[in-house]
């Protein structure tokens, strides 16, 4: 990946922004009847779901005081948005290889928008930092803290603040008892009670969720250029769970969380961008500043087979729950769909709208692949329909994450914006009646 903080980021244009005055931004999040809602009118507010029925603009932009409308600004995204290429010209190259999917799936339904929560993001190529653990537990970073959001309570907590300093409360060997100071975190994995923490130097902060305090700190590499690019909790052959950190010194490393003691240490010849590992937990893939993605053996690391297509470098990979099909997301716009059966070529090339696929997840059950770009887009495919079926979830902002509970019922979308940062919550459909009303 590319070893810079500083990227640019494309925030909703100046103009844009300056066209609203102190008092709409105060009440941007939509021109609201105080006495029904019982709010103040500079207050910023939330969209519900019964609101945006209303017609209130989800993300609580008030276009009718705009000089534009959304239609038009759409397209001005559209025509304006730098994709961030490694290699030049790498999302012209696939055009003629993608298949173009319909939009008209309708399988989440928006449900909340709550301002509140602020996700941010660290690295412009990094956007693993939310993570939803059941339908109302999303946790996210937010500057220097881990976030947690309970969209029952609507209550908003702090886990860890790591801009003062960090230290384990556990002793296991090889933990860095004096901890860290100010750690820039990368990337976010969190799974039942267990949360990893990635850093900017290499750094890896575990933490039990059910407890105070930190369990482990490491630094996976002292190198230069050691960014923790994702992590991954996940169970083990051997029982237990374990944890995969996938770094830019070109290394995976694998620990277990009972002593947290590094198992496995694999190397290879480029930054490793992101892993994932198979259900089965036989195999993972391994993508990064390469072309071509691997599947290598769990046990010893061994390359079994590789994919070739894409025309940039990689940061996204997930499973399907039956272990036979995998999908990579690459800075060519493309996500691509391969079964492990025969390899020469893709089952499915899917393009993206904006920019680069930077993160994907399947649904539990296999139903639904999420795929998100850097800003503005997140595409739920029906796995079912062979990926002929999907949603287009649209809105403006930079995409710090995107989970769906492990119960597939809520998908949640963090937007980062200087203006309109927000947690999305979309509920797949059948319960959406039920939870309107029992939330």
């Amino acid at each position: 990946m590319s070893y810079q903080q500083g990227e640019d980021f494309y925030y909703m244009d100046e103009d844009f922004v300056d066209d609203m005055d102190e008092d709409d931004y105060g009440r941007a999040g939509g021109d609201v009847d105080s006495d029904e809602y019982d709010v103040q009118p500079t207050k910023v507010t939330d969209t519900s779901s019964a609101q945006a029925r209303k017609g209130k603009d989800i993300q609580g932009i008030q276009w009718e005081r705009l000089n534009i409308t959304r239609e038009k600004y759409r397209l001005t995204r559209l025509e304006q948005y730098k994709n961030y290429e490694n290699i030049p010209a790498s999302g012209k190259a696939v055009d003629k290889e993608c298949k173009l999917v319909e939009k008209g799936g309708n399988y989440y339904e928006f449900f909340h928008n709550t301002r509140l929560v602020k996700p941010t993001i660290l690295h412009f190529q990094l956007r693993n930092l939310v993570w939803a653990t059941s339908k109302h537990d999303v946790y996210l970073m937010s500057n220097y803290s881990v976030m947690h959001w309970s969209s029952l309570s609507r209550n908003l907590s702090e886990i860890i603040n790591f801009a003062g300093h960090v230290a384990p409360t556990e002793k296991h060997p090889g933990s860095l008892l004096e901890g860290f100071t100010q750690t820039q975190i990368s990337t976010l994995a969190v799974r039942d009670n267990f949360m990893v923490a990635g850093g900017f130097q290499g750094e890896l902060t575990f933490k039990r969720l059910d407890r105070k305090g930190v369990a482990f700190c490491t630094r996976t590499s002292y190198d230069e250029n050691a960014i923790t690019n994702a992590t991954e909790i996940y169970d083990s052959l051997r029982g237990g769970i374990n944890l995969m950190a996938s770094n830019n010194d070109c290394s995976l490393r694998e620990y277990d969380t009972e002593r947290f003691q590094l198992l496995n240490h694999f190397r290879f010849p480029w930054p490793v961008n992101h892993t994932s590992i198979s259900p089965d937990q036989r195999l993972i893939t391994v993508v990064g500043d390469h072309l071509d993605g691997l599947l290598v053996d769990s046990q010893n690391g061994k390359t079994v087979a590789t994919v070739a297509g894409h025309r940039d470098y990689y940061f996204a990979s997930a499973w399907h729950p039956d272990g036979r099909i995998f999908a990579t997301g690459n800075q060519d716009k493309t996500c691509r769909v391969w079964d492990i059966r025969n390899l020469s070529m893709p089952v499915e090339t899917l393009k993206g709208n904006l920019g680069a696929v930077r993160s994907i997840r399947f649904s539990t059950d296999g139903q639904f692949m999420i795929v998100a770009e850097p800003a503005d887009f997140v595409h739920v495919y029906n796995t079912r329909s062979g990926f002929q079926e999907r949603q287009e979830i649209d809105f403006f902002g930079e995409i710090s994450g995107v989970s769906v509970s492990p119960d597939g019922e809520s998908l949640y979308i963090g937007i980062w914006d200087r203006i309109y940062a927000s947690l999305l919550q979309y509920n797949k459909r059948h319960s959406y009646g039920y939870l309107d009303s029992y939330l």
